[in-house]
């Protein structure tokens, strides 16, 4: 991808590769062919839901200001999101359409506008719900060889105003994971058939909670969400023969990189990178899981990317199934990221009145 500015500086490129994450990565893809595949290539990639896969939709609408300085433009990380390696890894970077927005739940509302009210000239912002309602309007035929991605559900917990009322905690689980299965049924009532939809990884791991008492309630949580959204997608399969629903267990890996950090090339899975509060930042953001009490890096979005990457099957070819999974491991190894390296970071920080920890 070209380089692009941002406050007058280029964001630059920093390519990084981590040999023991491309080993991992070839296990997932050989593993990959083993999963039940569509023979038809994919056409173009759409995305739905909030801000682990907006790529610049709430930015857009904010007139360029928000998610602001020192995040990358239109992302909630450094750098691209996982669905845009991922589209650019399928050779669609260019057939990527974003339909997602940054606190977006699962159904039609939109956390930002209460969480940041010094940023007024935010629109009310869509929910998961108007995001696939929106795309049916202007679909009212979809791309059956599409790939549909669905990622959304953390902003429904995390507005949760009362842990310990297990009603309300239930009733929230059930009313999310029917979103997203309406989601779902709606996209393939206009003829949407390739489904991968992302659960939720343990929100008690992340910065903003991992070291509160609410921590292990919230992987239980976290647990109970990813298990009923599980049965539910199977139940579907079952239901409706003619589309290809898959889970992609984005808990597992990051639940990986956590228990290994190593073994993916970091040495920081529980603080974040970036404090907006101290407004200070790390130096190394390649070796953080997170960039902010929220969101993952951007290299955390690429190792999900791959592993997203091996779940999607290649059109059947005379190569052997080892051949396909060295050939997914070298282009791993070939691909380049643009992330917002540590140079321009100390540059844009101090124009910015951000520190950079050394």
């Amino acid at each position: 991808m070209s380089c692009k500015a941002y406050h007058g500086k280029c964001t630059g490129a920093s390519p990084k590769i981590r040999m023991k994450k491309q080993l991992v990565t070839a296990g997932f893809v050989l593993f990959s062919f083993m999963l039940p595949a569509k023979a038809s290539a994919i056409s173009q990639v759409y995305v739905f839901g909030d801000s682990l896969v907006d790529n610049s939709n709430v930015f857009t609408v904010s007139g360029g200001t928000f998610p602001p300085f020192p995040y990358f433009p239109g992302r909630f990380s450094n750098g691209p999101v996982w669905t845009e390696s991922l589209a650019d890894d399928l050779g669609l970077g260019k057939k990527l359409n974003n339909f997602a927005f940054g606190g977006a739940t699962t159904g039609d509302t939109n956390n930002i506008n209460a969480a940041y009210p010094q940023f007024p000239q935010l629109p009310n912002l869509p929910g998961l719900t108007q995001q696939i309602q929106g795309f049916a309007g202007l679909n009212p035929k979809a791309d059956k060889n599409a790939l549909y991605i669905i990622s959304a559900g953390a902003n429904d917990y995390l507005s949760i105003p009362d842990f310990t009322n297990n009603a309300l905690i239930g009733q929230t689980i059930n009313n999310a994971v029917s979103n997203l299965e309406n989601a779902i049924l709606s996209l393939s009532v206009v003829g949407a058939k390739n489904f991968l939809i992302a659960n939720l990884p343990n929100l008690g791991d992340i910065p903003a909670n991992n070291k509160t008492p609410l921590a292990n309630s919230l992987n239980s949580l976290t647990a109970f969400h990813n298990s009923k959204l599980s049965q539910t997608i199977n139940g579907l399969n079952q239901e409706k023969p003619n589309l290809n629903i898959k889970i992609f267990d984005v808990n597992s890996v990051v639940s990986q990189i956590i228990a290994s950090p190593t073994t993916f090339g970091f040495t920081n899975v529980t603080d974040a990178c970036l404090n907006i509060v101290e407004e200070t930042m790390c130096s190394n953001p390649d070796k953080y899981l997170f960039w902010d009490n929220l969101h993952p890096t951007t290299a955390a979005h690429d190792i999900v990317a791959e592993s997203a990457r091996a779940m999607i099957p290649e059109p059947p070819t005379t190569l052997s199934l080892l051949g396909m999974a060295a050939l997914g491991a070298t282009g791993v190894i070939k691909r380049k990221r643009k992330t917002l390296n540590s140079t321009n970071l100390v540059l844009a920080g101090q124009s910015s009145h951000t520190k950079v920890e050394s």
